[in-house]
């Protein structure tokens, strides 16, 4: 989820996000695991928690961009399926039970 969340932010990465507008960005994240990964990021400087609760990268987050900019390339294209197999395999699980 972090790569994700880096995603998203990456999309503007001098502007502050809100809570809402990450949750929204990101396909079938909860709540909770979408604070949780903030608070990892925070935790590594990686992302920043302004008052106004608006999450922005830090500079070691933004040295991240490049790195990660095939990888990114690589979600955003491929997201579609990879939620095609999950739910394929999910109802191989439930048929299983």
């Amino acid at each position: 989820m972090s790569i994700l969340v880096i995603s998203m932010l990456s999309l503007s990465p001098d502007a502050p996000m809100r809570f809402g507008a990450l949750r929204r960005g990101i396909p079938d994240i909860s709540q909770r695991m979408l604070t949780l990964t903030l608070r990892n990021l925070e935790r590594d400087g990686l992302v920043a928690l302004p008052p106004r609760v608006e999450y922005e990268l830090t500079d070691r987050g933004k040295s991240m961009l490049k790195p990660l900019a095939g990888f990114t390339d690589w979600i955003r294209d491929t997201w579609q399926d990879i939620e095609v197999s999950r739910r394929e395999f999910e109802a191989e699980e439930q048929s299983r039970i």
